[in-house]
């Protein structure tokens, strides 16, 4: 049984989440705005570093956009020379969204920032806090998939 008090003075656990989202999304912004990039172009980037080659429809999940805009995503990146778009030899009819080497290049500008910022996240937590951390984000995250 919840406690109310403790209920009534502690924000909930989603409306936590949403506040550290929202802070990573800022400082995000802020250190990828220089290249011209917004946050969520740099996560899809990301993502394409990780599993390079993937559909519009796996990257818009994968990347935590909607499927319609990942369209105008895909084709902003594109004209910025940092993803380009091949025919599935399995499917024909499917693009595959790829990673230039440019796009490596930018991810590589960043990664130092990017630790620096994670880092900055997680300061106050030892290392074994930090794991159980990310082994926490990651059930509850599974839990809602």
């Amino acid at each position: 049984m919840l406690d109310t008090q403790a209920t009534k003075t502690s924000p909930s656990l989603l409306y936590m989440v949403k506040q550290v989202e929202l802070a990573v999304r800022s400082h995000l912004d802020e250190l990828v705005k220089p290249s011209g990039i917004t946050a969520l172009q740099y996560t899809a980037l990301t993502v394409l570093e990780r599993h390079d080659g993937l559909s519009a429809a796996q990257l818009a999940r994968d990347s935590f956009v909607t499927a319609q805009s990942i369209a105008d995503l895909v084709r902003s990146l594109e004209g910025r020379g940092l993803v380009r778009r091949e025919r599935n030899p399995r499917n024909r009819r499917e693009l595959l969204i790829l990673l230039t080497g440019a796009g490596r290049e930018l991810l590589e500008q960043f990664a130092a920032p990017v630790r620096e910022l994670e880092e900055r996240m997680v300061r106050d937590l030892t290392a074994h806090q930090t794991e159980q951390f990310r082994q926490a984000l990651s059930r509850a995250w599974h839990a809602l998939s």
